[in-house]
């Protein structure tokens, strides 16, 4: 993985859309601009949701486009996923990276600077961080400041992507605190046209950037 590939990374979200596959409209979001897929399924059973994530895994790989499963680090080693998203609650990831091994992707949640560098330190290859804004997909999640995310940006080597109400309205906002991408859901699965809403995402996600790559990555 190349920091760049977290330029734009969209995260699933099947509540939209019903007369579309998510298949149909992940293959929308990458030929828009997407750079990266996690594929989040909190309701599914085990096997529909393994069923699922090795049909958008053969997507990606086709796309040539990283693909990580949100949680679940079972479903990721036995979908042959490039990796896995892990929460503050969820598998230690030097745990997760022992199971699915050195070549995959471990990406970690971190709301503070402490928290990103207890990851840096397990092992993850890039932090998630939020909710930089309100968002319905975690209606109870508190908003990370600028301040905070630049902090964290800061405070590890390794590439940081905001998440959290991101949208073509705020996401420049975020310019200079040191992210290489932002991670959205809705603003690219909730929109109308998924493809176009990506291609501006992507466009937007560049100025954001821009200038803000850690060296060497």
């Amino acid at each position: 993985m190349k920091s760049e590939d977290l330029l734009l990374y969209a995260v699933t979200d099947r509540s939209w859309h019903s007369c579309e596959s998510l298949y149909e409209q992940v293959e929308k979001a990458i030929d828009g601009g997407a750079t990266f897929v996690q594929l989040r399924e909190k309701k599914l059973g085990f096997d529909e949701f393994l069923d699922e994530a090795r049909e958008i895994c053969s997507l990606c790989r086709s796309k040539n486009v990283p693909f990580v499963i949100n949680d679940n680090v079972e479903i990721a080693r036995l979908s042959g996923a490039d990796g896995v998203h892990l929460g503050q609650g969820d598998m230690n990831p030097a745990k997760a990276r022992k199971i699915l091994g050195a070549d995959k992707i471990i990406g970690v949640s971190a709301r503070t600077a402490e928290q990103a560098l207890e990851a840096e330190k397990a092992g993850a290859d890039y932090l998630g961080s939020g909710a930089v804004f309100s968002t319905s997909t975690k209606a109870d999640a508190k908003n990370l400041s600028y301040e905070a995310l630049k902090e964290i940006c800061s405070a590890v080597k390794i590439p940081v992507i905001a998440i959290g109400g991101v949208s073509e309205k705020n996401i420049l906002s975020l310019a200079g605190s040191g992210i290489c991408g932002v991670a959205v859901v809705s603003a690219i699965f909730g929109a109308k046209d998924i493809k176009a809403a990506a291609a501006s995402l992507r466009m937007l996600s560049e100025k954001t950037v821009k200038g803000c790559l850690p060296d060497g990555l």
